[in-house]
């Protein structure tokens, strides 16, 4: 029986100066990307007419194409540009994810193995999305781990490395939980398999400092800065599995659902903590009022 391609919700995809609904085919069986890997990602969001840190996003996927050995071929400025396009061909009542990616076409001479640079393709795909992570989310220590450095490419948001978190979350389920709790080689917590965590302990914030380990990512830093400014004591540390079990509250951030709670870590349960909700809080107001402003 033949795969359904087409995508589950409204998409559309600009690929090579026009746009294309549905889900065009674009990577063949002798394209580098589907036989080795050489794909790069990022994801932004749009919701309530506005889509925070579009930029920031636009410039990373850039950076994390250089990591892989690709060639940008679009501006950061060119890639938000044609993001505001696409958005427009939606109706505006579902949330959108944004999500600009290069891939290799072809090996190097010499080595079909490492990318050909001149080979770069891009494409920048928009599709609905609702936000989700409502209600809280439950969490289990993975026995799986992140990789360092020094054996993957974690400085970049590069689609190899999602099928080890796509195996902590399966694993996850498979005990009943939604996520977990992943630590590094050296046994410290650095995220859950899709976002990035905090906790919080006698009212300071923590979260696990970037060690390149894992994607430090933009909604993360932006949460740092507004809990700042709102007066909070927020510590980027080396954190252990024991200091989450302890911990008053934990919640999650990242660009997919931006502030989740987490009610349950293993045997441990947990409300939604004052300051998971004053994270959203403030990042809401200031994801609207940014918007207002620029416009």
């Amino acid at each position: 029986m033949s795969v359904d391609t087409s995508p589950r919700t409204t998409t559309w995809t600009y690929v090579e100066g026009e746009w294309l609904s549905g889900n065009p085919p674009l990577i063949g069986p002798t394209s580098h990307a589907m036989w080795l890997g050489s794909t790069v990602f990022d994801g932004a969001r749009w919701f309530d007419g506005i889509a925070p840190d579009l930029d920031l996003h636009c410039q990373r996927i850039n950076r994390s194409a250089v990591a892989m050995g690709l060639k940008p071929v679009k501006t950061s400025e060119e890639i938000e540009a044609l993001a505001w396009e696409g958005i427009k061909k939606f109706d505006g009542k579902t949330p959108i994810y944004i999500k600009p990616m290069y891939w290799g076409e072809h090996g190097s001479p010499g080595s079909v193995v490492a990318v050909d640079a001149e080979s770069t393709r891009f494409a920048l795909c928009l599709f609905e999305a609702p936000l989700g992570g409502t209600g809280g989310i439950t969490l289990t220590v993975s026995p799986f781990r992140r990789p360092s450095p020094e054996t993957a490419m974690t400085d970049a948001k590069a689609g190899s490395l999602y099928p080890n978190s796509g195996r902590m979350i399966l694993e996850a389920r498979g005990r009943g939980f939604n996520n977990a709790l992943v630590r590094d080689m050296n046994g410290n917590v650095v995220e859950t398999a899709s976002s990035n965590v905090f906790m919080v302990k006698d009212g300071i914030v923590y979260t696990p400092i970037a060690n390149r380990t894992f994607l430090a990512g933009i909604t993360r830093a932006r949460v740092i800065g507004l809990l700042r400014q709102e007066g909070f004591d927020v510590r980027e540390e080396t954190l252990s599995v024991e200091q989450f079990m302890a911990a008053d509250e934990i919640f999650t951030t990242g660009n997919y659902s931006k502030v989740v709670s987490v009610n349950r870590l293993d045997g441990r349960e947990f409300q939604e903590g004052p300051v998971a909700r004053k994270a959203l809080e403030l990042y809401m107001d200031w994801a609207h009022g940014r918007s207002a402003s620029e416009e």
